[in-house]
């Protein structure tokens, strides 16, 4: 049982802010802001630079969602940048390593892995272009000036804390099975140390830092059809993939109307098709009737989170399919309101921590394992299968009051996700709670089997859920991440822009876009 208490505040301001998992990523979005960069302008700069300071979460290799929604007019738009498979994906080449069928919970493991890690698991990332078109079609910076932090960064190189050691560490079998991600991330096979007696320990990126300079100097589309695709393709041939030039210069994101829905009263829109919206949406209509009041009675509002979040997964991973492992999904989301009050909400992943856990060895960057988002089932929902999108675990979302924007959230933590987003939605709607308390307050999480409930809930709150489902109480650590890790702005009525960060994240942080 912990003994100490963690606390974040919120953060208000008459200028943008920006909410993500990396304060040094904050810091570059807000400094777009500062400039006069809009919404759009520091996300992008925000996602860019977040793929090189907590590179095991999201980056170039990876895909996303975004929602953009105009300060001006209200209006929602939803730009689609996740990973496909590629067109000569084989599923037999995913044989299940055992006869089980398994159930809507746990699905049967592939053979080696395939679909978890290495070259087998990789899918076309869509980050670059997604990132890119976002910036085309709203920004007002330069895709260079976007780089520019991320390059600075991938130069100096990645600071080596207790939080980016222990990253490491967790994950230093896996990643030392490749030579080119244990060149670049450990030290003879080992998790690298933090640095000692105020010397600071930096793993310096020079190959990936190479790879972004020339995409702000060629532009994005090199990703896909230039100099740098060639680099990518022929690194993924020599590795075995199946993914190629024509793969590549195929991928293009789209833009899309937002699935909408409603709760008391408030606007709620979210991606639509293979996201977590969809499931998101469900659960506030089941929720939606009832007398939810998590101040007053958290205990029952407790139990109707678990009711509706349970029912809205059974249907997911029956209908939709879904990914079977609960802790393998590591993502990074970021928030932005500018002055305007124009809101931006952002997803990027690599799915696992690490992706596909390795490093290409000449364009320098982690790819993807998208392939894990499949069922590996033939005939199921959502079966692995050639040029195909997976149903996605990212619920980035952008809440409406009187048509503009007052609400942007997301979350990374796989299925987690969309549980801890509803809850905090309830929070601050049916609770009345401030964006501060909302994240403070105790969440549980029904995305699998047996309900962790929170260690700080009371302890009526674990009684009552346990009436109905299996439940386990958990505490809140760093690791393992038993519930999400959210980011969130908020816009008042009197124009102030309000911004919060998960508190028990050690790095995750919101930046103010001007003087304090």
């Amino acid at each position: 049982m912990q003994t100490f208490t963690v606390r974040k505040a919120q953060v208000r301001s008459r200028h943008g802010v920006v909410a993500a998992q990396n304060r040094l990523a904050a810091e570059a979005g807000a400094a777009v802001l500062a400039r006069g960069g809009n919404a759009v302008d520091a996300a992008v700069t925000t996602a860019l630079t977040l793929s090189v300071v907590e590179p095991w979460l999201s980056g170039v290799g990876g895909g996303g969602f975004l929602l953009r929604a105009d300060g001006a007019t209200g209006e929602v738009e939803t730009l689609d940048f996740n990973v496909v498979s590629a067109r000569r994906l084989d599923p037999a080449d995913y044989p299940l390593s055992r006869s089980g069928e398994g159930n809507w919970f746990a699905w049967p493991a592939v053979e080696g892995d395939r679909n978890v890690s290495g070259y087998t698991s990789m899918a076309v990332p869509g980050a670059v272009a997604g990132l890119s078109e976002a910036l085309a079609r709203h920004g007002t910076i330069s895709w260079e000036d976007a780089l520019a932090p991320a390059i600075e960064h991938a130069e100096r190189g990645l600071e080596i804390d207790w939080f980016a050691a222990l990253t490491f560490a967790v994950e230093a079998a896996g990643l030392a099975r490749h030579p080119s991600t244990a060149a670049l991330f450990l030290d003879d096979g080992r998790a690298p140390r933090p640095g000692e007696a105020g010397a600071t320990n930096r793993k310096p990126m020079p190959r990936k830092a190479a790879t972004l300079r020339r995409l702000a100097q060629a532009g994005p589309r090199d990703f896909y059809e230039g100099e740098i695709a060639r680099t990518i393709a022929a690194d993924l041939a020599e590795g075995g993939s199946r993914i190629d030039l024509a793969d590549l210069a195929a991928f293009r994101p789209e833009w899309r109307a937002p699935l909408r829905g409603t709760y008391r009263g408030v606007e709620v829109n979210a991606i639509a098709g293979l996201s977590g919206g969809p499931s998101y949406l469900q659960a506030c209509a089941e929720l939606e009737p009832q007398d939810v009041a998590p101040v007053r009675d958290p205990a029952a509002a407790a139990l109707a989170y678990a009711k509706a979040i349970r029912n809205a997964y059974e249907r997911r991973l029956t209908e939709m399919g879904h990914a079977a492992n609960p802790q393998v999904g590591c993502t990074t989301h970021l928030s932005v309101v500018d002055a305007s009050g124009t809101m931006v909400s952002l997803t990027n992943t690599l799915l696992s921590r690490f992706g596909s856990r390795v490093v290409l060895p000449n364009a320098g960057f982690l790819m993807n394992n998208g392939v894990m988002w499949f069922d590996p089932r033939p005939g199921q929902p959502n079966a692995i299968a050639p040029g195909a999108k997976p149903l996605a675990n990212m619920c980035p979302l952008i809440l409406r009051r009187d048509g503009r924007p007052w609400f942007a959230l997301g979350a990374a933590g796989g299925r987690t996700i969309f549980p801890t987003l509803l809850q905090l939605m309830s929070f601050v709607v049916d609770g009345g709670l401030s964006l501060e308390d909302a994240f403070h307050a105790p969440r549980l999480d029904a995305s699998t089997p047996t309900i962790r409930v929170n260690a700080k809930a009371g302890p009526d709150v674990a009684a009552r859920v346990g009436g109905a489902f299996p439940v386990e109480v958990v505490e809140d650590t760093v690791f393992p991440t038993n519930f999400a890790v959210p980011s969130a702005v908020m816009r008042t009525p009197e124009g102030e822009n309000v911004g919060m960060a998960h508190p028990t994240s050690p790095w995750a942080a919101v930046a103010v876009g001007g003087p304090a």
